[in-house]
């Protein structure tokens, strides 16, 4: 799977399946959804560190990377992966501009389904109002500390991709504190966001695309 893709969820931002132990099943996601709606509502940025780790089959160890991670309301995300090389993706409403260490690119989202449905999970997944995407079916558990939502694409396309996106939500402040990827391959990602600022002051300059 390329790289820009798991970039774009990382946006992105779901839950790693080792162990976490006492979660139960949620019967009702009427509070869940308030508690999300409340978030979303009074979070104009996050900014933080982030930490990816991807399992591939073919090896034994973990790809670990590492960088930074900024939101703005509304549609804007910047993540820059740092170490162990340089790689960045800024998302500016339907503009999505790609670089690297030899080249750079601008997409348009604007007519690439696939691109559209990954900005919305980007965006839904730090917001949280990823409850509402009718493009996965969503199990929710949950514990003291966190909730729990496994999320299984009914979307042809992204079913390709993924076989599940697994998030994890500190109920401290409903942001999404880790975000596991699972390809059909048996492959996985997940990054992990830590040292979260919300609603500290963000340039504009941040996210444009030139």
């Amino acid at each position: 799977m390329c790289k820009w893709m798991i970039i774009c969820l990382s946006t992105l931002l779901s839950l790693q399946l080792h162990a976490q132990s006492g979660f139960k099943p949620v019967s009702d996601l009427s509070d869940i959804k308030k508690q999300f709606a409340r978030t979303a509502q009074n979070t104009q940025s996050i900014q933080c560190d982030f930490v990816q780790e991807k399992n591939l089959s073919m090896l034994s160890d973990k790809i670990v990377s590492k960088g930074k991670f900024w939101f703005k309301r509304d549609n804007k995300v910047r993540m820059e992966y740092q170490q162990p090389s340089y790689y960045l993706l800024v998302i500016n409403g339907k503009d999505i501009k790609i670089k690297d260490a030899q080249k750079e690119s601008k997409v348009s989202g604007k007519n690439n389904k696939l691109f559209e449905q990954i900005n919305k999970i980007t965006v839904d997944c730090v917001r949280g109002t990823v409850l509402d995407n009718t493009d996965f079916t969503t199990k929710a558990s949950e514990n003291a500390q966190s909730v729990r939502l496994e999320m299984v694409p009914v979307n042809k396309t992204m079913a390709g991709y993924f076989k599940a996106i697994v998030l994890l939500v500190d109920k401290q402040d409903y942001t999404v504190s880790r975000i596991t990827m699972q390809e059909p391959s048996g492959d996985d990602t997940t990054i992990s966001f830590v040292h979260k600022q919300v609603n500290s002051n963000i340039p504009d300059a941040v996210f444009v695309v030139k």
